[in-house]
């Protein structure tokens, strides 16, 4: 056997490896969306569940409204949210050259929260699941506030990447904005009455329920064009991940990509908050996985592996926060951070630079 055909054996094996880590996430995000339809607070048997999810004749109507009105719903934005967060948070690292980078790190889910804040501290219309059926401004206020304030944030960082050409210059411009955001929903919520914090707080702890049908008409194609330009980016990020120089030798704009791939992070990650609230370490831990699984940074497997893998964590957290029988609901966030702690620690340990630290 020759030398070539020798060294073409490892990369091989590579990539036979990575096409099964990609089917097993597909198959693995397929599962999960099941398990997420059929698991609930509310017990539902399987024979009465298939039929209710196919609307066969002679179905059980409460069956089928409680799978059709809230768990098919909820398994849908869990799927888009968990895809979206991912996928972002490969682009935030890469961009910043930084593995704790996530795609909450330029402010935009503090500036969301400020206006949900103030929807809250102003009306009262944020109380119980923000559905549109309670006094005040009801859901919709609550989803345009959180917009509203994640836009803002996004035009300012935009507006600012214009003139700052170190991303890490902008990383920490960002990380300040954000504590600026938080400083003021401390004040707002120290002013405002305590059952309206506590309302605010439930909502921080983020969720997937409470999405209809209406409001995934709007979330699925912003999280859909937000994807498709993440995935449209995937080449010019692959010559950023030796460096801005090397980029721009490869004939790379990389101011224009840096703006491209700092929209499409903010609109995924301010989408994901408007209707979910800030969801805690699916797209810092979700990346490093996917590299950990696939055993490459190419962008060309990472972004889809971890789109894949990102969807498939989020409907798992989805079904643990479901108590069967009880009736209750697990906050989200409590979910994901202890799923999300250990792999991004592991991740650090296993680092060469983490092991052998700084050099002397």
């Amino acid at each position: 056997m020759t030398s070539l055909a020798v060294s073409a054996v490892p990369a091989m094996v590579a990539r036979h490896r990575r096409g099964l880590v990609l089917a097993a996430s597909a198959v693995a995000a397929g599962t999960a969306l099941v398990l997420a339809v059929a698991i609930g607070s509310t017990t539902i048997p399987l024979t009465q569940a298939v039929p209710a999810l196919l609307k066969t004749p002679g179905a059980d109507p409460g069956a089928e409204t409680v799978i059709w009105t809230v768990r098919l719903p909820r398994a849908l934005t869990a799927t888009l949210a968990g895809a979206a967060l991912a996928v972002a948070g490969v682009q935030m690292q890469t961009l910043f050259r930084n593995p704790l980078a996530e795609p909450y790190i330029l402010g935009v889910s503090s500036g969301a929260s400020l206006g949900v804040a103030l929807v809250v501290a102003g009306t009262g219309g944020a109380a119980g699941a923000f559905t549109a059926g309670v006094a005040g401004l009801g859901r919709i206020g609550v989803v345009a506030a959180a917009s509203a304030g994640a836009a803002a944030v996004l035009v300012m960082v935009l507006l600012l990447s214009r003139r700052v050409r170190s991303v890490v210059t902008l990383l920490v411009i960002g990380v300040m904005v954000g504590a600026a955001a938080t400083s003021l929903i401390s004040l707002l919520l120290a002013c405002t009455d305590p059952r309206r914090a506590q309302q605010f707080i439930s909502w921080g702890l983020g969720g997937f329920t409470g999405v209809s049908w209406a409001d995934l008409a709007l979330f699925a194609p912003v999280c859909g064009g937000a994807l498709a330009a993440a995935l449209a980016g995937i080449k010019p990020l692959n010559a950023l991940l030796l460096g801005e120089n090397y980029a721009r030798t490869m004939g790379v704009k990389v101011r224009r990509v840096r703006t491209g791939t700092l929209l499409s992070a903010s609109v995924l990650a301010g989408a994901v908050t408007a209707y979910c609230g800030p969801i805690a370490f699916l797209g810092l831990a979700v990346p490093h996985l996917a590299r950990l699984l696939l055993g490459t940074s190419d962008h060309r497997v990472l972004m889809p592996g971890a789109l894949l893998l990102g969807a498939a964590a989020a409907l798992l957290c989805c079904v643990a926060t479901q108590l069967p029988g009880g009736g209750a609901v697990l906050p989200l966030n409590a979910v994901t951070t202890l799923v999300g702690t250990p792999v991004v620690i592991a991740v650090l340990l296993r680092s060469r630079a983490a092991r052998l630290g700084p050099a002397v």
